[in-house]
């Protein structure tokens, strides 16, 4: 960060002093400064003339937790919020934590965290800025990203065993990759279902819909057999190949953060 200082004066001298001063430098402080305009005597002492002008300015190196940290705190106010106080935490594992808390969190949280999530994936850019060894950073509100994570698990699942029940598909909302890799790893946990991604940026979304490498096992044959139609019935038609027929996870993501690292 550059602190600054831009000040006039009747010479250089003058107006480099008054600009050190402003900058509470002592003598023995390092500092830098430009000559952005030198002085120029008035012509018979009554025309033209102009003062000196000069920037002074020092250089602070902010540690990145520091930085992040007054970052989400000038953001807050400027959303209004300057009650919202912010814990921060640093661990071994070079992870910076920073939580929320305060009356107005839903504010913070937005529509299905997605003011939280933006507040993260930005405070992540700042805390990474100019550093050689990459920082993961979190922004959280109370324990929202654990319920969060919780109920999407809980949704993939379900969704997974609906797939396997009716040999239908279902699509989800727009999710952001983090998210979407829950989904993923929840419905590879269901035998018979699988899932895949469709759509770009940030229409993109999960699929949910049966595997078509696993046997329909449903007994009778399905709603065909029971009218005395073909063997098999609709559920033993590959209506929903999926994109991802061996069911492993897909990389929507990883475990370094909700969008993956951000390089510089």
């Amino acid at each position: 960060m550059i602190r600054e200082a831009i000040c006039e004066g009747a010479d250089v001298e003058e107006a480099l002093e008054k600009a050190k001063a402003e900058l509470g430098l002592t003598e023995t402080d390092e500092y830098d400064f430009e000559v952005i305009q030198r002085e120029e005597k008035k012509k018979f002492g009554l025309f033209g003339g102009r003062p000196a002008k000069v920037r002074a300015f020092i250089i602070i190196n902010e540690a990145p937790e520091d930085k992040t940290e007054q970052f989400l705190r000038d953001v807050l106010d400027n959303m209004g919020l300057p009650d919202i106080a912010i814990e921060r935490k640093t661990d071994e594992e070079n992870t910076l934590t920073f939580n929320l808390s305060g009356e107005e969190e839903g504010f913070v949280i937005g529509r299905r965290g997605e003011t939280l999530d933006a507040l993260q994936y930005l405070a992540s850019l700042v805390a990474n800025h100019n550093t050689e060894e990459y920082i993961k950073v979190s922004v959280n509100v109370g324990n929202y990203r654990d319920k969060r994570e919780k109920t999407l698990e809980i949704l993939g699942r379900k969704l997974a065993f609906k797939a396997v029940k009716t040999g239908k598909k279902t699509s989800l909302e727009p999710m952001n990759p983090y998210e979407r890799r829950i989904i993923h790893t929840a419905v590879q946990k269901v035998n018979g279902a699988t899932s895949w991604s469709e759509g770009e940026n940030t229409a993109r979304h999960v699929v949910i819909g049966p595997d078509p490498k696993v046997k329909n096992n449903r007994r009778g044959g399905g709603y065909n057999n029971r009218r005395g139609g073909k063997r098999g019935g609709y559920n033993n038609r590959n209506t929903n190949p999926a994109p991802n027929p061996d069911r492993v996870p897909l990389n929507e993501g990883s475990a370094t953060g909700l969008y993956g690292r951000i390089d510089k």
